[in-house]
């Protein structure tokens, strides 16, 4: 038996990194107080555009799914506070000891484990109906108050169906994670997660399928859609501001210079989902396909995920406000810096000129 694992540790070498190894110790001191001061931040801005977008002349398909977008992001940061504050900053990161590895603390982050990864599921896919959406929109600029009723319902069943979904496909890694009890040096009983072995030979079933499914349809797939409708949305806009610069009429002219901003935007967080969340994909299939690369390269890097992710769930505020004129007015409005009358007409155009895929907090948590 010591042999086997003389031999499994050898097989990890390949993968050991000092400089990974000091630059995760370093980061985990200051991880707490930073994650903190974004979900300070992040919290009472996706409030705000909860707020500002379920306004009754904002209310739009787009706009409905970002609504949900900005609740699925605000639960994933209010579920992290309370992680944050108590194994990173009222008690250092590294130790394990009863009271801060106690039954109910471990069983406080067993659900922050699958609360934030079911609400990142669901802002994954929310991200990719918001796109596909778009490029429909554009493709087909149906208007009349039935069309816009029957994409309004169509978005509430594609919400309604992303979360119901999400729920019964995390089913794996509800069942993955599990708490074991230990006895300390002072003979004190204290909690931890049992070891799922990622990455070697005694790998569960059940840990490989979770990995597998998550890996591939939080991550992957949503990213290869997101290519794809986004390709195609910028391709369909190009056509038409083409197409209209053709044509004599100024009023015609005017309007693909909002249809401009909202190119770059969506190029803007597609490339910022993809840095978020395909690297993270990418991770995780190694961590099962490699011996020790989840120990030694997957766990010093996901606290650095984890931030990646929560600052990414707290910025829509900010490109909501500068990529989009009728967001602006109603939020000063709500604010009673301008008149009502600034933003008493319905939003037409369907957009607020934005698009937003957030990630959440990575699946995979080491105490």
């Amino acid at each position: 038996m010591l042999s086997a694992m003389e031999s499994n540790t050898s097989l990890y070498e390949p993968y050991e990194n000092e400089v990974l190894v000091s630059f995760q110790t370093w980061y985990a001191g200051v991880h707490g107080y930073l994650s903190l001061m974004v979900c300070i931040f992040g919290i009472p801005m996706n409030l705000i555009n909860v707020t500002v977008l379920t306004q009754k002349h904002m209310r739009t398909p787009i706009n409905f799914i970002l609504t949900w977008l900005a609740v699925s992001d605000m639960m994933t940061m209010i579920s992290y506070v309370p992680f944050a504050t108590h194994f990173y900053c009222v008690y250092p990161p590294w130790e394990v000891s009863a009271k801060k590895n106690s039954l109910d603390w471990m069983t406080f982050m067993l659900f922050h484990i699958n609360f934030s990864s079911t609400t990142h599921t669901v802002s994954i896919w929310l991200g990719v109906t918001l796109a596909i959406v778009r490029y429909k929109h554009i493709y087909s600029p149906a208007t009349g108050a039935i069309t816009r009723i029957r994409r309004l319902v169509r978005a509430r069943i594609a919400i309604v169906t992303i979360s119901v979904l999400s729920v019964v496909g995390m089913i794996p890694n509800y069942l993955t994670n599990k708490l074991v009890s230990s006895l300390d040096g002072n003979n004190e009983t204290y909690y931890n997660f049992e070891d799922m072995q990622i990455g070697t030979p005694y790998t569960k079933t059940v840990v490989y399928i979770n990995l597998w499914m998550y890996s591939i349809l939080a991550k992957i797939l949503p990213c290869i859609l997101m290519v794809i409708y986004g390709g195609l949305l910028v391709w369909t806009l190009k056509l038409k501001l083409k197409r209209r610069r053709l044509s004599c009429s100024t009023t015609q002219q005017a309007r693909p210079l909002d249809n401009s901003r909202t190119t770059r935007m969506l190029l803007i967080v597609i490339v910022l989902f993809l840095v978020t969340e395909f690297p993270q994909g990418i991770l995780i299939i190694l961590s099962v396909t490699s011996q020790g690369f989840f120990r030694y390269v997957y766990i010093p890097l996901g606290d650095l995920m984890d931030m990646v992710a929560l600052i990414n769930s707290g910025v829509n505020f900010v490109l909501y406000c500068a990529m989009s004129r009728d967001f602006r007015l109603t939020l000063m409005c709500l604010l009673r810096i301008v008149p009502k009358s600034e933003v008493k007409q319905p939003i037409t155009s369907g957009v607020i000129f934005t698009d937003s895929e957030r990630s959440q907090t990575a699946l995979l948590r080491m105490t």
